[in-house]
């Protein structure tokens, strides 16, 4: 409490009686209070009427009365803001001139209010002039819509600051200029963010819910799709928008249009650049590109080499120039997710709605602006009924002095002075004191005959103005025909077209969009290490050599699975208990050839008793393809690849197994391809995955019988072959080619057939005749050593290239061209020179290059008309 000040206390001013005690906490309250809506009714919010705030309102009101129009010459801008400041607006002069300055820029606003001539700002941020140098009026478009009838009565107006002046207190608006142009303000303790939006949309908006008031909301965001930006732009995805006009906030992901154009410059190289066009709505294009220059600097963006300001009065052209070696969509994607070329319009559609602060949805809005425009019309035709009423009394006189004109004159010339005239008109002609008044003031020459039909005409006018007047205020539909024809006028006279294109795309960026798709192998070693490198890492060798090490030489970290992919590939991992991991490719670190890599477990939370056995990529979870699973016991089973595209983060049952079992293999195939199985003593087994053969089953079965393999034998590889390919062995004569070696010259495909000490060959498919499942099969390769055995099966056309990997995880990369054709009966050739103790683990085909990417002179092969099947898996030997 305030210590009590009063007689006796001996304290300053005893006897003011001024000084009054209160509670400091309430009166902080009080005036704390007080100002928050000062601020919020008297500055920061617009008033959803009009749409304007106080000091907008002002300076057009200001400048309407110093005759300021379209069709008026410029006047200086500190004439402008003095009059404001003089007359309405008690603040200072840098808030009114920063106001009209917004008012008149074209990048700003939608369609702006005030002309301006001068310097008036610049999408850079650059400061406008000097109010004394720059000029402004206004717009047609202002006073066509704002201003219009401001002196019919339409709205009310209150005194100013000083009570000197009187000012309106909203404007008579005949468009909802709060959603044409936007607002932003911040008050205490709220805000406010309303997108612009176009004209011609809002105006048809309005006529469909005028013409019906229970419009449903779709069709009401089908003639409205979303807001339109005066700096252009694009707008991602419309559930941003749905939300901000169903709830009255929300976020829009705005972007900047972008293209990728090859720039041509005599004496160099032609470039890539990304050439920028539009920026999202108050996007600053010099902080643009400086934000974009220091990431570069910082090794944030790559791939760029120049960047450049070409924009000129033509239009906006930023210049991004790339290198050679840069992948133009990743960089263009890159400036979407880095810098302000793609950015959140956070709207928050708050409004004043009778002097209160209410958040609004698009409906609620534009009902707000109908309710006040039919009060406005309503009002103005009380106006007109009372000036035409009043005119008509008026006229009602003088046609009454005109039928009676020489009493009237008479008793006028005998009338000492004008009261006594006054007096005897309305007590001999029962006329009022006003047409008495008119009466004494009419001028002799309107008593001629031509003069007395014009008032009789007027008459006659007025009388049928009244009526249709009267008739306006009795009938709410011909209030809403004024409103739509009026509307139907300012959008024929003022008609644009959208300038912001809504894309029906997803807002954000994910990671892959930010990735080049380039070709890729993936390794795993047997201690658990995964890593990725480019296909580019290993160039095309001579068959026969030794290769360039593909991880650490030591023995701990030998080769366990070797896959090629491309990075937007998915890969499924699966473990030896049967259980799906997925993981994309881009998300394995990248590593360069003797890198260690990164522990799967960092990757994938595998547990530690589990083993990967078989490493797969996707490109597209199809219900028409299949994943066919092998085990080491023999078990085989197909199910539909669908059935993993939704893998939970601590893996998916893909199989299940018996005690002992362990998943070794799985391959991708479609109904109708066949399988080529082949084992460690050089057997093959080749059946269709047909109904009758093999069955789809789900995802928990065990599967059936693939293979009868004899004692000691186990298998080591399967292949997948299409069914174009699968065809052609059942129509060949496989009887009569079983055992002839002469016969292996081919066009291809070809089986290429591989063993641990790197020999190799490349056998007609033909020669692997149809069998039926779970058979002895047929001999697939002859062993010149003691000990050796079969570790690959491998289906190929004609130009493809191979990755063969050693246990030691030196790796080759061939051309399969360069393999010799032989028959099933040989031992076939040296396809790499392995160092002692090493031998042949994994062979691999390269994928194709993706067609998004360009040719890479070191690392591109043909792509092959045989059909490519993604690569996984590898051997499990004890």
């Amino acid at each position: 409490m305030a210590d009590p000040v009063g007689p006796g206390n001996g304290g300053p001013g005893e006897s003011d009686d001024r000084i009054i005690q209160t509670d400091l906490r309430n009166e902080m309250s009080r005036s704390y209070l007080e100002y928050a809506m000062s601020v919020i009714v008297g500055r920061a919010l617009p008033d959803a009427r009009d749409g304007l705030k106080p000091v907008h309102r002002r300076i057009l009101y200001a400048m309407y009365e110093l005759g300021l129009t379209s069709d008026r010459p410029y006047r200086k801008c500190a004439r402008v803001v003095g009059e404001v400041l003089g007359k309405y607006h008690p603040h200072g002069d840098t808030a009114v001139y920063d106001a009209l300055v917004r008012m008149a820029q074209d990048f700003s606003m939608s369609m702006p209010l005030i002309d301006g001539h001068g310097n008036f700002g610049s999408v850079d941020n650059d400061p406008p002039a000097a109010m004394r140098y720059t000029e402004s009026r206004l717009r047609a478009l202002t006073t066509d819509s704002l201003l219009e009838d401001i002196e019919a009565e339409t709205v009310d107006f209150a005194d100013n600051f000083d009570g000197s002046q009187q000012e309106p207190t909203v404007l008579p608006a005949r468009i909802p200029q709060l959603l044409l142009n936007g607002s932003a303000g911040i008050a205490v303790g709220m805000a406010t963010n309303i997108p612009p939006h176009n004209l011609g949309e809002l105006i048809n908006g309005l006529l469909a819910l005028i013409e019906n008031p229970e419009l449903e909301e779709e069709e009401l965001l089908r003639i409205i799709p979303g807001p339109d930006f005066p700096t252009g732009g694009q707008i991602l995805g419309r559930a941003g928008i749905r939300e901000t006009y169903l709830t009255g906030r929300g976020s829009v992901t705005m972007r900047g249009v972008a293209a990728i154009e090859t720039i041509e410059a005599p004496g160099r190289p032609d470039r890539d650049a990304v050439i920028i066009t539009e920026l999202p709505y108050q996007t600053n294009k010099a902080a643009l590109i400086e934000r974009i220059a220091e990431m570069v600097n910082d090794k944030k963006l790559e791939g760029i080499s120049d960047i450049r300001d070409e924009s000129d009065r033509d239009g906006m052209r930023i210049v991004v120039e790339l290198r050679r070696d840069a992948y133009p969509q990743v960089v263009l994607n890159n400036l979407f997710k880095l810098t302000p070329l793609q950015s959140n319009f956070s709207a928050h559609m708050l409004a004043l709605v009778n002097g209160e602060p209410i958040l609004l949805t698009l409906r609620r809005m534009l009902q707000v602006f109908i309710d006040f425009r039919v009060e406005t019309i309503e009002r103005r035709t009380r106006y007109l009924l009372r000036k035409a009423e009043e005119r008509d009394h008026i006229l009602l006189g003088l046609l009454l002095a005109l039928d009676q004109l020489d009493p009237i004159i008479a008793l006028i010339r005998a009338a000492s002075d004008t009261a006594t005239a006054r007096q005897q008109l309305q007590e001999r002609h029962g006329l009022t004191d006003i047409q008495a008044d008119a009466i004494l003031q009419m001028q002799l020459r309107r008593l001629t005959a031509l003069e007395a039909d014009k008032i009789r005409l007027e008459h006659e006018d007025l009388v049928a103005k009244i009526a249709d007047y009267k008739d306006i205020l009795g009938r709410r539909e011909r209030v809403f025909g004024i409103i739509q024809e009026e509307l139907t006028q300012l959008r024929d006279r003022y008609p644009i077209e959208r300038r912001t294109e809504i894309l029906n795309i997803a807002a954000g960026l994910e990671d892959i969009d930010l990735i080049a798709n380039e070709r890729s192998v993936v390794l795993l070693t047997e201690t658990g290490y995964l890593k990725r490198m480019p296909v580019s890492e290993f160039e095309a060798t001579s068959r026969g050599t030794r290769g360039k090490a593909g991880t650490r030489s030591q023995g701990e970290e030998a080769v366990k699975l070797f896959i090629s992919c491309n990075d937007h590939d998915t890969l499924l991992l699966f473990s030896d208990r049967g259980v799906s991991y997925a993981l994309p490719a881009y998300r394995v670190p990248q590593c360069s050839r003797t890198a260690k890599g990164t522990p799967v477990v960092q990757l994938l939370p595998i547990p530690r008793e589990e083993a990967i056995t078989t490493l797969l990529a996707v490109s597209e979870f199809s219900d028409d393809s299949d994943l066919l699973m092998l085990t080491s016991g023999g078990f085989i089973k197909r199910t539909r690849l669908s059935a993993f595209s939704n893998i939970r983060s601590n893996g998916l049952i893909a199989i299940n197994l018996e005690e002992g079992d362990a998943l070794t293999w799985v391959r991708q195939a479609v109904p109708g391809d066949s399988v080529l199985i082949g084992t460690r003593a050089g057997m093959t087994i080749h059946f269709r995955l047909s109904d009758e053969e093999l069955r789809p089953l789900g995802r928990t079965a065990r599967g059936v019988r693939s293979m009868n393999l004899r004692d000691g034998d186990a298998l080591v590889s399967m292949d997948v072959l299409p069914v174009e390919l699968a065809d052609k062995v059942a129509q060949s004569s496989d009887d009569a080619a079983d055992d002839d070696e002469g016969s292996a010259a081919s066009e291809g495909p070809w089986v290429l057939v591989a063993s641990a000490s790197g020999l190799g060959k490349r056998v007609p498919v033909t020669q692997f005749r149809l069998q039926k499942r779970a058979g002895m099969g047929l001999r697939g390769m002859k062993f010149r050593n003691q000990g050796d055995e079969l570790v690959a099966l491998r289906v190929l056309g004609a130009g493809e290239e191979l990755l063969l990997v050693s246990e030691k995880g030196v790796i080759v990369r061939t051309s399969a061209d360069a393999i010799p054709q032989q028959s099933r009966a040989a031992t076939g050739v040296r396809l790499q020179k392995l160092d002692k103790g090493d031998s042949l683990l994994k062979v691999v085909l390269v994928p194709p290059q993706a067609e998004s990417d360009e040719d890479d002179a070191d690392a591109t092969a043909p792509d092959t008309e045989a059909a490519e099947v993604p690569e996984t898996s590898a051997e499990q030997d004890s």
